[in-house]
């Protein structure tokens, strides 16, 4: 078993270790990061709120659309006035106490843009007035049905409800992108905690094997088999060895408090990662990736919801000074009687029709250029689903040959480590039989540290790309299996 394999099975050992001996260190795999932070982000909440923000929209907008009652009631009014009467030539006085209410039921009709409503009028009314020298005590109520409608202009009501279930979709889109791109950011963060454990291990087990030479060097200038200048060279090699371990334990205090924040909890907590990186070559058919990444990109829908809303944004400028009208039509029953009872004895019918036109003449251009700029900005969102469909390619491309030279790469690294392990230990033995010098075995020794750490670099590097692909294409390739949310498979 090699030195690294050792590393690692001794990262594995000391979590099992820190979980069951209740030394309050939370020790966390990949999958206990991820399930955290798709709770606790930041990063997370802020979009779960902008979409309970688009749900409440969306469901006020549904129930407008349903009947709508009301209720208005004026309990008491009261006047007294002067006022001429031209047929008398005489100034007389009157006064009126009133009360009145009114009850509505109105619907909004979608697929026209109208709105029928029933309404009932009812009061009551006393009132005297010096002309007639005459008090008037009398009930009256006024029961009709209206229905008023828009001509010649776009369906507001329709579009209202079309634009927020379209900023729904978008916030859907927008949260479940996040939870991708968080995935990414966790896996950062979290195996920028691992190479700080490795990096302190590896530095940890070079602080060793110094301190084993210091021993060896201490004793042979005890002997007088070497002489002391070899014993300085020796301790200074053991200080700066110390302090990479040191510097190791700081950059992975640093990384733990990142990841921390990244997940969303409390930065005084204690934690471990524990992760068994075993890196298999995953095979990846370039034109498929591609055809993956235009046909589930959520990116490209976002692209098309906001050329829709650019399209609403033109309809509701061409109604700048258009040409357009109203029809209300108005049926019902009115009644009056001294006694409530009696109110519709003799009913009257009333019906009101009414037509009003609103004809432009002349703007100054003002609605032929707020068009043209409305067009210009729908082109310049068809160009941008353009540039993200080759951007979605471009970026394939690029994470395929990174791909192609991580693996590539970790080969090399491990036949670095390998290699740099077996001269360390032969140099080492020279350094026993006294035939090495103690500076040059702490290059052998820095050797061997260097291509551990690239063979870690290089195996998270693989790893976080493959994680990149499965983003840029919403397809693991691990498991073969496509990762495109339910909701949005054709």
């Amino acid at each position: 078993m090699n030195s690294l394999k050792k590393s690692i099975l001794m990262t594995i050992i000391l979590g099992i270790f820190a979980a069951a001996g209740g030394t309050g260190q939370t020790v966390l795999r990949l999958e206990d990061a991820l399930a955290i932070a798709a709770e606790s982000s930041p990063n997370i909440k802020r979009v779960k709120l902008n979409l309970e923000r688009s749900q409440q929209l969306l469901k006020a907008q549904l129930a407008a659309q349903k009947s709508n009652f009301s209720l208005s009631f004026n309990p008491l009014s009261f006047s007294n006035e002067r006022s001429f009467d031209e047929y008398t030539n005489e100034w007389y006085s009157r006064n009126s106490l009133r009360s009145s209410g009114t009850f509505t039921v109105s619907q909004p009709i979608l697929w026209t843009d109208g709105r029928v409503s029933l309404n009932n009028q009812l009061s009551w009314q006393n009132s005297y007035s010096e002309v007639t020298d005459k008090e008037l005590s009398t009930f009256t109520n006024n029961l009709f049905l209206r229905y008023d409608q828009p001509l010649f202009t776009y369906n507001q009501t329709k579009m209202a409800l079309e634009e927020l279930e379209l900023d729904m979709e978008n916030s859907q889109i927008g949260y479940d992108m996040q939870l991708l791109s968080l995935e990414r950011m966790v896996a950062q963060s979290f195996y920028s905690v691992y190479q700080a454990q490795m990096s302190l291990q590896i530095a940890e087990e070079e602080y060793s094997n110094q301190q084993a030479s210091y021993e060896i060097i201490k004793n042979k200038v005890e002997g007088g088999l070497v002489s002391l200048e070899e014993l300085y060279q020796a301790e200074v090699s053991l200080a700066s060895s110390e302090s990479s371990v040191q510097n190791a334990e700081v950059t992975l205090m640093n990384a733990k408090d990142q990841l921390k924040i990244t997940l969303g909890m409390d930065i005084t907590e204690d934690i471990m990662v524990l992760s068994g990186i075993s890196v298999d070559s995953v095979p990846i058919d370039l034109d498929e990736a591609i055809r993956f990444g235009l046909e589930n990109r959520l990116e490209l829908r976002q692209r098309e919801i906001d050329i829709q809303n650019a399209e609403f944004s033109l309809i509701r400028t061409k109604a700048i000074n258009e040409f357009s009208g109203n029809l209300s039509v108005q049926v019902g029953l009115f009644g009056d009687n001294e006694r409530f009872p009696d109110i519709y004895d003799s009913p009257n019918d009333n019906e009101q029709l009414g037509l009003s036109l609103q004809i432009p003449i002349f703007d100054w251009g003002e609605r032929k250029a707020r068009i043209k700029a409305a067009e210009a900005s729908i082109q310049t969102q068809e160009l941008s689903l353009s540039d993200e469909k080759i951007d979605i390619v471009s970026n394939i491309r690029q994470v395929y040959r990174s791909l192609q030279n991580l693996l590539n790469q970790i080969s090399i690294a491990e036949q670095n480590v390998r290699n740099s392990q077996l001269t360390y230990d032969i140099n080492l033995e020279k350094y026993r039989n006294g035939d090495l010098t103690g500076m040059d075995l702490n290059l052998y020794q820095n050797q061997l540290s260097q291509a551990k750490i690239n063979l870690s670099n290089a195996q998270i590097s693989y790893k976080l790309e493959l994680l990149n692909m499965k983003i840029q294409t919403l397809y693991d390739w691990e498991t073969r299996s496509s990762i495109v949310p339910e909701e949005y498979k054709k």
